[in-house]
């Protein structure tokens, strides 16, 4: 068979921008986008998508320029997934949470030859861009404004805003765009995508960069992972800057789903949207399903009339939370990825005997990461030194590492760091993430590297002690970081925020021993929070996550180990 080699006809590059033209074929009639009153059809999405490519390379767009977006939720965000790389460019979302000072950082970093700046943030751009200095060249910017005025609903309060009209708009794109044109498809399915930065809590951000290939077979693994079935209803609660919604913006093409978008949400508004919409599938981060289950009043519901299917990914969500959030009608997928994957490559694949289970067990169970998804190749806790796997016994700590198709090409200008997650002992991508693996191979996170609490020569999961923290009644919040101790060296340090109303008991709302007694019936001594501070919210990052950097300054920086409120 050494005669039969590769060739054009079996050798496409993968590209999930493909799935675009099918919606349009087989969906085409049905409904693709929807914005409040406004509804477009797979057959529009794409006549758009293709307007605006071609409208991109009239302004001298080529191919693999940067064209960056700083958008919410909105149609035009969803459309430029596909019209960005449809002309030949490499696509960057950038978070719409972050101040002018790092956006700045970023786009000259990325050297965006373009910005899409919806309206509401078109001042945090133009003063992102006055930071340039004057040797940089600044992108040029195009509004995006769908409409002659715009209607902001929030809480159903709607307000008028009058379009600023000195800059080139997205719809005016879509008018002069051709829709016959005929889009740039990649050279290679290892060509540049996208390249979106990291917003981790405790580095500085870096510019990872994926492929066609690897964007195709991120998101149809997806798919097969979630079992989505054809035509769901999506709604978009997960930030589409965030790792491109985990993939899901090209993957409700491949299904010809309808996106509900939302520029805004509060917990009514994702009850409103689920029962007016007949919502189907959501990807929520951890403190979103928090949100849900911790809604009182309004349109928040105590049952859902139809199941509603969700995945959450991000830090380990605890087992409180996820009971809660599958007592209100939400069936909850746990999974695990990093923004160097793009999209969720581990997760916790259900065992029908685990049904039979009591809930507060079949809870731990899904809170556990799991295995890998079909369509990735290996995952393994290993020695960060050695790189040799650890016990797989459910306590060995290790880092994470991977292998497979969906893994980053790197990370954008930066050889080192690329070099130093992906060039190491055994040939896998290490994470930084601590975990362990468990005797029938699922895998369960136990801590970022930096979190892990040292206390006596014992390693301390901060994620453990979080996750009961969660089940007291009272605790809306919950970060357990390390303080310094002169004896024990490390000693847990548990910064708290507590819902408004009272505890479930109707007593009133716990003080510091009474915290402690609670952790002490329910952990080893040792893993008890030797120091208790209260506060009104916890410091999170621009996508949600708590700041433990910042509470680790803060409990470093004590002179006492009194109860504190703030």
């Amino acid at each position: 068979m050494e005669e039969l080699k590769p060739s054009a006809a079996n050798s496409s590059p993968l590209t999930p921008l493909g799935f675009l033209d099918r919606a349009a074929m087989v969906y085409g009639d049905c409904p693709s986008v929807v914005y409040g009153d406004r509804v477009h059809t797979w057959s529009e999405t794409r006549s758009r998508c293709l307007r605006v490519a071609s409208a991109l390379v009239a302004e001298g767009i080529r191919r693999g320029d940067v064209v960056s977006v700083v958008a919410p939720n909105v149609p035009a965000m969803y459309e430029l997934h596909f019209a960005v790389p449809m002309s030949g460019a490499i696509l960057n979302c950038i978070n719409t949470r972050l101040d002018s000072r790092t956006v700045s950082v970023l786009l000259r970093h990325a050297e965006s030859k373009l910005v899409f700046v919806d309206w509401q943030l078109r001042p945090l751009i133009v003063d992102a861009i006055s930071l340039f200095p004057p040797t940089n060249r600044r992108p040029r910017l195009i509004l995006i404004s769908n409409d002659d005025y715009h209607q902001e609903e929030v809480g159903g309060d709607v307000r008028r805003v009058e379009p600023n009209t000195d800059l080139s708009t997205y719809e005016g794109m879509v008018e002069r765009g051709d829709p016959g044109f005929r889009w740039i498809r990649p050279e290679s399915g290892w060509s540049p995508m996208v390249l979106n930065y990291t917003s981790g809590t405790t580095t500085s951000p870096k510019g990872v960069v994926h492929c066609h290939r690897g964007l195709f077979l991120v998101t149809v693994d997806s798919l097969l992972d979630w079992a989505v079935p054809k035509q769901p209803v999506y709604l978009w609660t997960l930030p589409m800057f965030h790792s491109n919604g985990w993939g899901f913006t090209w993957g409700m093409a491949a299904v010809g789903g309808t996106n509900i978008c939302l520029r805004k949400f509060n917990a009514s508004t994702i009850f409103s949207h689920i029962e007016r919409n007949g919502v189907t599938h959501m990807c929520a981060a951890p403190v979103v399903l928090n949100m849900l289950s911790s809604c009182g009043g309004g349109d928040c519901k105590t049952k859902l009339k139809s199941p509603v299917q969700i995945i959450t990914a991000g830090s380990p969500p605890p087992a409180a939370v996820l009971h809660r959030t599958e007592s209100l009608g939400f069936i909850v997928s746990h999974g695990y990825g990093l923004t160097e994957t793009s999209g969720v490559v581990v997760s916790c694949a259900w065992k029908p005997q685990w049904n039979s289970l009591p809930a507060d067990q079949r809870a731990k169970l899904k809170a556990r990461q799991g295995v890998r998804t079909a369509g990735f190749t290996e995952v393994e806790v290993v020695d960060p030194k050695t790189g040799i796997p650890v016990n797989h016994d459910g306590l060995t700590l290790g880092e994470v590492v991977l292998r497979g198709a969906c893994v980053m090409l790197g990370y954008f200008k930066d050889p080192t760091g690329t070099a130093k997650c992906m060039n190491r002992t055994g040939g896998w991508f290490y994470t930084g993430d601590v975990g362990v693996m468990h005797p029938d191979g699922y895998l369960e996170i136990k801590d970022r590297s930096k979190d892990v609490i040292i206390s006596g020569g014992e390693n301390l999961s901060s994620v453990e002690v979080e996750s009961v923290l969660y089940t007291h009644p009272a605790v809306k919040e919950a970060a357990v970081v390390a303080r310094p101790d002169e004896y024990w060296g490390e000693t847990p340090c548990a910064f708290l925020s507590l819902k408004v109303e009272e505890d479930a008991t109707g007593g009133k709302l716990p003080m510091e021993r009474e915290i402690m007694e609670f952790c002490r019936a329910r952990m080893p001594h040792y893993m008890v929070p030797k120091t208790i501070v209260f506060k009104d919210e916890l410091p999170k990052t621009s996508t949600g996550k708590i700041q433990k950097y910042l509470l680790r300054e803060e409990a470093t920086s004590m002179g006492s180990a009194k109860m504190s409120r703030m």
